[in-house]
């Protein structure tokens, strides 16, 4: 039973009380009753006076409530537009293959079979761009943009990756493992290699047909000029061949 409750029912109980005293005050009572009677009167209002104090009270507590419920309902809002415009595509954090040695002391004690597995996480480690983000798509020039979506962009530059992907994959294998076709692959990657892109990842149009099946038309073009624009890649020209080094 809550305060209010309680409070309301010993009133109850009083005020019965005060009515079957009332009943019997029709014979002329005792001046030790009529004492009783004065007494009963007075806990009465005390009782009321706790009352309204108490109906305060809750009113105080419904006021503040109220604001929680206002407050509940605005974060419900807001997560509820955070859910329905959630991006398809969210920017990835960038991996860190290994930690800085802290001290002298510490590099000495790197041993030679940890530095072999250093060396093998970095050669088999592909770069890929990062997810473009709403704000960095809304700062594209709209004549830039034409008629591509938030989605399409990101989903171009996926495209992009997995071409990406692909190529280093083979560019990273042993040649004597490839087969007939990764040979010639191979054989052409490096020969697509210049001294600007030394230790760069990129890849040229052909890779992007081949490897992520994407039509490089105008249209694509268009989105490449939007990639460099956010500064995912650029391009590197040299011997008829066009390459886009990631950034």
């Amino acid at each position: 039973m809550s305060e209010l409750e309680e409070v309301c029912q010993h009133i109850h109980d009083k005020i019965s009380s005060l009515q079957h005293m009332l009943d019997l005050s029709v014979v002329e009572l005792p001046q030790n009753k009529m004492r009783k009677l004065g007494q009963e009167l007075f806990g009465v209002e005390r009782l009321m006076e706790e009352f309204e104090q108490c109906v305060g009270r809750q009113k105080e507590k419904l006021k503040h409530l109220k604001k929680i419920e206002e407050l509940s309902h605005t974060d419900l809002e807001d997560v509820q537009h955070m859910r329905d415009n959630l991006p398809a595509h969210m920017p990835k954090k960038k991996d860190h293959l290994s930690e800085p040695v802290s001290s002298q002391s510490e590099a000495a004690d790197v041993r030679p079979a940890q530095t072999e597995n250093i060396r093998k996480s970095k050669k088999s480690f592909i770069r890929e761009m990062e997810a473009i983000t709403l704000p960095e798509f809304e700062s594209i020039p709209q004549y830039m943009k034409g008629r591509v979506s938030y989605d399409q962009l990101n989903a171009a530059l996926q495209s992009i990756n997995t071409a990406v992907t692909t190529k280093y994959k083979i560019v990273h294998q042993p040649v004597k493992t490839l087969n007939n076709h990764s040979r010639k692959l191979h054989q052409r990657f490096k020969e697509q290699e210049i001294k600007e892109t030394k230790a760069q990842y990129f890849v040229v149009e052909e890779d992007i047909r081949e490897f992520a099946q994407v039509k490089v038309d105008k249209r694509f073009q268009g989105i490449l000029n939007m990639l460099r624009h956010c500064q995912r890649l650029r391009e590197q020209r040299g011997g008829g061949v066009i390459r886009y080094v990631l950034l």
